[in-house]
């Protein structure tokens, strides 16, 4: 699932708030410049500095066509390579899948491995149930519970996936491939590989408020925004520089409510519910967005309770996790990078583990 429904109210955050890369939105210094394409879903957003706005130009078609490729690839629902395996999982078959593709299979089953199975891009069966495999959400009561508890049991997996050469099968025709929690953080490390072959050396990708900076902003890091999961605006910022990941998962990307509640399509493998508990997570890493983008998903379903073991499996020490009741948890390193924009801040607890 690469798309995302977006609404004027939300575009205007994205634009402007969720990365502070200039002076909110102002007019930019000499040199520096800011792209903006619809790709994936949402708007993405490149910003570059220190180099021509011609070659700045042309950087962001290179990218644009990262992107395409890899939404045509990658889509959930929409007839892609995707699709394709899932057919075949579901009549017994294996698939052929070009080596170069197999890069994302490989890196999802690790994660799946690392994450004790939170994050598990082998239940798109149960995202479909729910209605998320569609670009219009859905309205209506959640899915009947037998039948979720039916695919549960079945026991989806990524895990359930072999590949064998350029071939892919799977023995559990309950397992089909959904990789949404992913593929943009793939897509991003796609995009930072090109534009580095292309001689830049200080952008950010954001892909809806999830990106990559590499480099700096002139004389000073980049400064970033993380939304406030239940406010119209930003919750706190960090700094930015060399070559880090910044990825948030959160249970406003993606939802519908109904008589009160709200289900969104983050789903717990476990129970093939929505995960609860947790309003947001963040992740700040050097390692490649696919991997934080990945590890916000699980950290998101581990929830306020187990979310420092999944942590420390993944080797990740900088995390900001809001919780359904509003309290942010930090680890000790990301306490010490993180200001919060909000006043008063929210109550804070920091970890005493990591």
């Amino acid at each position: 699932m690469l798309a995302r429904t977006l609404t004027a109210a939300t575009i205007s955050l994205l634009v402007c708030a969720a990365v502070l890369v200039t002076s909110s939105c102002s007019r930019p210094r000499e040199s520096e410049f800011h792209e903006q394409i619809l790709a994936l879903g949402t708007l993405i957003d490149i910003n570059f500095y220190g180099i021509s706005a011609e070659k700045a130009h042309a950087a962001t078609g290179e990218v644009r066509a990262v992107l395409e490729d890899i939404n045509n690839t990658w889509h959930a629902w929409q007839p892609s390579l995707v699709t394709r395996i899932n057919a075949h999982i579901r009549a017994g078959q294996a698939s052929e899948v070009p080596a170069p593709r197999l890069e994302l299979i490989r890196k999802s089953i690790t994660m799946t491995k690392l994450s004790n199975g939170l994050f598990d891009p082998g239940i798109g069966a149960l995202s479909e149930l729910w209605g998320f495999h569609s670009d219009t959400l859905p309205s209506g009561p959640p899915p009947d519970r037998k039948k979720i508890m039916a695919l549960v049991a079945k026991k989806p997996s990524i895990l359930r996936l072999h590949i064998e050469g350029s071939k892919v099968w799977s023995d559990n025709p309950a397992t089909q491939l959904d990789f949404g929690a992913i593929a943009k953080g793939y897509a991003i490390d796609q995009s930072i590989a090109r534009l580095r072959a292309l001689g830049v050396k200080n952008a950010i990708v954001n892909a809806g408020g999830d990106l990559r900076a590499i480099g700096r902003h002139g004389d000073r890091p980049w400064r970033i925004g993380i939304r406030d999961p239940r406010g119209a605006g930003v919750l706190a910022s960090v700094n930015a520089e060399g070559d880090q990941s910044i990825f948030t998962s959160g249970d406003y990307e993606r939802f519908y409510d109904y008589h009160n509640k709200r289900y969104h399509h983050i789903i717990d493998p476990r129970t093939g519910y929505p995960a609860r508990g947790t309003r947001s997570v963040t992740v700040v890493t050097e390692k490649s967005a696919a991997t934080a983008d990945a590890a916000a998903t699980a950290l998101f379903v581990a929830g306020p309770r187990d979310w420092q073991n999944i942590a420390r499996a993944l080797n990740l020490d900088r995390i900001m996790l809001v919780d359904s009741d509003n309290t942010v948890h930090l680890t000790k390193k990301m306490a010490s990078i993180v200001h919060f924009e909000l006043e008063p801040p929210p109550k804070i607890t920091i970890s005493d583990q990591l």
